[in-house]
């Protein structure tokens, strides 16, 4: 049985085209974990919260390897990376070069087996094995509803000219942008900069809209 592929199962949410699209995004199961500061700061909040979440992707992943098969389990390819941003002082012009400010939620999708029995078992297992707090995250239904998205291709410092098409595109629809404290900026990373050129990322930005 081939692997299912969240990513060519689901298309509309993960592949769209380089030209904004609205799409009704249905509820997803998540694991999260929240911080602040620069993602790229070597020694900030976000590399270990990455590496967590991975960490506990993989180890649901590879379950029935280590003699334990979730109900419902099936086999599948780990999602790509998420994140929802905000700033935690709202600033009209935001300096995309300092990037201290930003608060975001990093997350990664579960297959629909995961339940909390899975999660908090996956959880225990990387606490013993690699050492790592698993205090901070937690697995939700996450529903996002009524979006503009658009792939973004390049350098993640170039994303407000794509952000700028879409919010046009969404005027021109009679739609507005709805950020709240629920609704969120969302990115989901379909390349890893570490192994890609700059020129080359491809990045999905997904916003909400009303």
């Amino acid at each position: 049985m081939d692997k299912l592929d969240y990513k060519k199962a689901y298309k509309v949410y993960y592949l769209p085209a380089d030209q904004p699209v609205i799409v009704d995004i249905p509820e997803m199961k998540f694991i999260q974990i929240d911080g602040k500061g620069d993602p790229s700061d070597e020694n900030g909040e976000y590399g270990s919260a990455v590496e967590l979440l991975y960490a506990i992707a993989y180890t649901i992943k590879m379950m029935p390897r280590n003699g334990v098969t979730p109900d419902g389990y099936f086999d599948y390819v780990v999602p790509p990376l998420e994140g929802l941003w905000w700033l935690s002082d709202y600033e009209e012009d935001f300096d995309y070069a300092n990037k201290s400010k930003l608060v975001w939620t990093s997350m990664i999708r579960q297959p629909e087996f995961v339940n909390e029995e899975v999660f908090l078992r996956a959880c225990s297992v990387v606490e013993k094995k690699k050492k790592l707090d698993c205090s901070k995250v937690r697995l939700v239904q996450f529903s996002e509803g009524l979006c503009v998205q658009c792939m973004h291709f390049g350098p993640y410092k170039d994303e407000p000219a794509t952000v700028e098409k879409m919010k046009e595109y969404v005027k021109g629809k009679g739609y507005t942008i709805d950020l709240t404290d629920d609704r969120m900026h969302h990115e989901i990373y379909l390349s890893d900069p570490r192994k890609t050129e700059s020129a080359k990322m491809k990045t999905v930005l997904r916003y909400p809209i009303r």
